[in-house]
């Protein structure tokens, strides 16, 4: 609540703090701005008086209006895609400026680089800018999507709505070493982990650029950035104004064999208006809706709790242990010769206490031969008394099952239902955002900004999520001057409806039949079609009809009404919903201090950020209220300029200190040589690190494999680590492979050790080059070389669940009497990754572009059986045309991307993730004279269904068309 009122009063003061206001200026100098090609009006052009701060921006019709203390003035005239122009003024007479279409190469101004405005040609480290232009003539439906034609970017799709970036390796669904930031907020689900990027983060007609940094980034921008950071940036109401509307319709599941073909709506506006000279505020709005991809990768699992692999050949028809990589349910797996172990065991001790200890119906059995007649069972049973005949009878086809040894170490699993019959695939978002703006004087500005979302999509994660009417909140407060700013935000997370698709199988087949009643039936069948001479596939498929009969079938009414309830029954009450209401207060500021130390460029910054985790018991070990994080850092870098600017030097350093875990320092350090006019080669080293994520510190999950806990040192007293200890998952494993072949081996069980979780870290080397070779031709190409160390991983491990330490041999036989974990630890392997990228772009005559980039990232130094998640193509590239004036008013752009093959490596699954190419296109019509453009695109044009990681659906062809008001 405390932070909450320390957010509320930085707003406040943000608003009050007016004094000092500039007294207004007498005289208005006026005009407008168009395209020299087209003539339409330039909209958001910033104008200008040389050599000051004074400026403004032009509206949507071109027009634009500057108070200046006198004439003559010179104006400088710039807009993104057109070549700035000096225009000087001499009299009080309204002014047409014209622009040329084609601004010059390499020019971009970046920030995120250094945290200091610098052009893109001279940056110390690898960067890529999007700007809104390109935004507005990407050929993806939406710019989220087009990030994936950035050099060296991977885009895995988890769903419609659901897409994460990732850099430089270790690619997959909410890549935690890629930081992701909103108009300087970490929009990082606070307990969930995924950034919210693209499910209710920033709408599209909103975004005026984005900046992409590849590589290491801790040490301006902390945890996490071990990888790349992303920037998003909005738009500010001074600047762009009007109201602005695109409505785009289109149809997708073309030719698809999950699903007729479906329709997609994607709706958004946005309207900025400035009020006097001080004022100006913003709100915009999206709608998406449609039916997502279905994921329906039926092949066969060998899954354990921590990482799985591909059974080749595997069915539900001939594997009876089958496992579906997107069949839910069948997870549920036992062996036949414990189950009838266990029956036994239960059946002997049952009668023993009935009759007092007279009773041994084993040592009964054991009196006759192992290949008895039915009436030689029938004739011992008769003669026991009438109330045990029953369970004798029960008992019957397990005892001679084992005796005969009909079941062998065969495991079996229960019947699952696909995916596609558990999750929420009514994929819709809805973002809305609004800001207020307020220039206290000419340098010093105060906004309130806020993002809210709503959404349904499907994550994979260890499972495949259903985020079912997911809610996020993102609120911030800001004050900021030339050299300097001071931030507040908070981040809002509401999980909704959400739940896992594992756990609502096994709930919905657990409501309508137990596992123990289950397998019983299933192993008590299979045992006697065997005793009575059937085949193994013919016993094992009547002992599935018979373990089935009565099973709840999708679409019936009794399957609805369990898969409700699980999905209403919380996970840790063995439902699959989960509650998370956890929230994020951040607070940070810098300075730049060029100003006042001449000699060299410093700036300084320091932040203060508290998690407050509640999830009601759901995720984290949270029952008896919220838990609380602390994390505080602060940086300090130095530029400086040498050689008549032929070399410039950077050096950066980051402390930043967690509660739980030591401080750690992050240095950074760049050359940047120029060789030629526009012409610059960079050298970096950079260090980054990665706090292990909240789940990674307090989750405490009870999954169908496993309970997952995090690495805090709490964990050990709380399960009792110290006095009841737990065993590797490989040594149990072993030691129920020799009690299932009847010589069980205690002295194969291996104790595990619980150690408290580290940060990861990683130091890298980078060499690169960016520069104009012809005022045509832009090239960037790199190279780099890192290293991690304490990668933070799982480790499976069992122990009994009797509690008793000296049983542990007797529990872990079976299944059925042990508890298995999973906890978070750190390797001791070091790693090496390096790749490098090369990209490429030509400005043809008439406004032809061509574009064109080629990476490669590798992963070497992996010991045997290491498992890295590294999920990253050894090769990728794409290609582009694009022209937006093709002839008058018409303009195109076409995209090929293609992708090597990559093993993928998952908590979900691993298995062949095959290549993939994919082409994008739109060609668009501009209307000029009534501000409203028409585009007809398409993503995946020919329709080509592909996969871009292990379990994630088919994505095929998605065609749309738009119609623009005032883009």
């Amino acid at each position: 609540m405390r932070h909450t009122i320390h957010l509320f009063i930085v707003m406040s003061l943000s608003f009050l703090c007016t004094s000092g206001i500039m007294a207004q200026t007498s005289v208005t100098v006026s005009g407008t701005i168009k395209n020299s090609e087209t003539g339409e009006a330039v909209n958001a052009a910033s104008v200008m008086v040389a050599g000051t701060a004074t400026g403004t921006y032009s509206k949507p019709n071109g027009s634009f209006e500057l108070k200046i203390t006198g004439y003559p003035v010179t104006l400088l005239v710039s807009s993104v895609g057109y070549k700035t122009r000096e225009v000087t003024v001499g009299a009080a007479e309204p002014v047409a400026i014209s622009l040329e279409p084609g601004g010059d190469l390499g020019q971009e101004v970046v920030v995120a680089a250094s945290r200091v405005a610098e052009r893109i040609l001279e940056s110390p480290v690898t960067i890529d800018r999007i700007s809104n232009t390109a935004i507005r003539n990407m050929a993806a439906p939406n710019f989220y999507e087009a990030l994936s034609n950035v050099k060296g970017v991977d885009l895995t799709t988890s769903s419609l709505t659901f897409r994460t970036i990732s850099t430089r390796g270790f690619n997959g669904s909410g890549n935690l070493r890629f930081n992701q930031l909103v108009d300087g907020m970490d929009n990082q689900a606070p307990a969930l982990n995924f950034s919210v990027g693209n499910v209710v983060g920033m709408t599209e007609m909103d975004v005026d650029n984005v900046e992409l940094l590849s590589g290491a980034s801790s040490a301006l921008y902390g945890s996490g950035g071990m990888n790349g950071t992303l920037l998003m940036t909005s738009k500010n109401p001074f600047k762009y104004q009007g109201l602005s509307i695109n409505i785009k319709q289109g149809v997708m599941h073309i030719a698809d064999p999950e699903s007729k073909a479906k329709p997609f709506y994607d709706w958004s506006l946005r309207w900025g208006q400035q009020i006097g000279q001080k004022f100006a505020f913003k709100l915009s709005a999206s709608y998406m809706k449609a039916q997502d991809w279905v994921a329906n990768d039926t092949r066969d699992l060998n899954r354990n709790n921590v990482i799985s692999s591909l059974k080749p050949g595997g069915t539900r028809v001939n594997d009876p242990n089958y496992d579906g990589v997107n069949v839910f349910g069948d997870e549920a797996s036992a062996s036949m010769a414990g189950i009838a172990q266990v029956y036994q065991a239960q059946t002997r001790a049952g009668i023993l206490q009935a009759t007092g200890g007279a009773v041994d119906i084993v040592n009964l059995f054991n009196t006759l031969p192992a290949d008895a007649s039915p009436a030689q069972i029938g004739g011992l049973i008769a003669g026991l008394p009438g109330a045990l005949q029953p369970a004798a009878t029960n008992l019957v086809p397990f005892y001679f099952g084992l005796r005969n040894n009909v079941y062998g170490g065969q495991l079996v699993s229960r019947t699952g239902y696909n995916e596609k019959e558990l999750v929420n695939y009514d994929a819709y978002s809805f973002k809305t955002s609004g800001g207020l703006y307020y220039k206290i004087t000419d340098h010093i500005e105060a906004s309130l900004l806020g993002y809210w979302g709503l959404g349904t999509t499907v994550y994979t994660g260890a499972d495949r999520y259903s985020l079912l009417n997911f809610k996020i909140g993102q609120y911030k407060a800001e004050l900021k001057g030339k050299n300097w700013f001071l931030r507040a935000y908070t981040t809002q997370e509401n999980s909704g409806d959400s739940y896992t698709a594992t756990t609502a199988a096994l709930f919905v087949n657990r409501q309508w039949r137990s596992d123990a009643d289950w397998f019983g039936l299933y192993s008590g069948t299979y045992s006697a079609a065997r005793l009575q001479g059937a085949s193994e596939e013919a016993a094992h498929a009547a002992a599935r009809t018979a373990a089935d009969a009565g099973r709840y079938l999708p679409g019936t009414p009794a399957f609805d009404s369990a898969l409700v309830k699980a999905r209403n029954t919380s996970i840790k009450d063995g439902g699959a919903k989960f509650a998370d209401k956890s929230d994020l207060f951040h607070y940070e500021g810098q300075l730049n201090l060029s100003e006042q130390i001449k000699f060299v460029e410093a700036v300084l910054g320091a932040s203060y950020r508290v998690y407050s985790l509640n999830s009601a018991g759901t995720i984290f070990a949270d029952t008896t209220g919220r838990i609380k994080i602390n994390e505080y850092g602060g940086y300090l870098q130095l530029q400086k300029r040498l050689l008549d600017d032929v070399l410039k030097l950077t050096g950066s350093v980051r402390f930043d200190k967690r509660d739980g875990y030591k401080e750690r320092f992050t240095p950074r350090a760049s050359a940047v040589i120029r060789v030629a006019q526009d012409n610059n080669i960079r050298l970096s080293f950079q260090t980054a690190y990665r706090f292990p994520s909240t789940q990674d510190q307090w989750i405490n999950l009870n999954t169908p494999g496993s309970r997952l806990i995090g690495g805090d040192p709490s964990f050990i007293n709380y399960f009792g680590f110290d006095t009841n200890p737990v065993y590797t998952s490989e040594s149990v494993a072993a030691y129920r492979g020799s009690v299932a072949s009847g010589t069980p081996d205690p002295s194969l069980l291996k104790r595990a050790q619980f150690s408290s979780v580290k940060p990861e870290r990683m130091n890298s080397f980078e060499l690169g080059y960016r520069g104009l070779l012809t005022k045509a031709l832009l090239i960037d190409i790199y190279g780099y070389r890192s290293e991690f160390k304490d990668f933070i991983a799982r480790v499976a491990v069992a122990r009994g669940s009797s509690g008793d330490p000296e049983r542990a041999a007797v529990d872990l036989a079976s299944p059925f009497t042990s508890t298995n974990y999973s906890f978070v630890t750190n390797t001791d392997v070091a790693v090496t990754s390096y790749g490098w990228g090369l990209g490429l772009e030509y400005r043809f005559s008439r406004g032809y572009v061509l574009g064109g980039n080629f990476s490669s990232d590798l992963l070497k130094d992996v010991p045997a059986g290491f498992i890295s998640f590294f999920n990253t193509p050894k090769y990728r590239f794409n290609m582009s045309v694009a022209n937006e004036n093709v002839v008058k008013n018409i303009g195109f752009n076409l995209v090929y991307r293609w992708q090597d093959k990559v093993n993928w490596e998952g908590t979900f699954g691993s298995g062949p993730v095959p290549a993939y190419g994919t082409l994008d296109g739109q060609v668009s019509y501009r209307m000029s004279t009534i501000k409203t453009s028409i585009k007809l695109g398409a993503s995946n044009l020919l329709n080509k269904y592909y996969s871009s990681a292990f379990g994630n659906p088919m994505v095929g062809g998605l065609y749309y068309i738009s119609l623009g008001y005032n883009l």
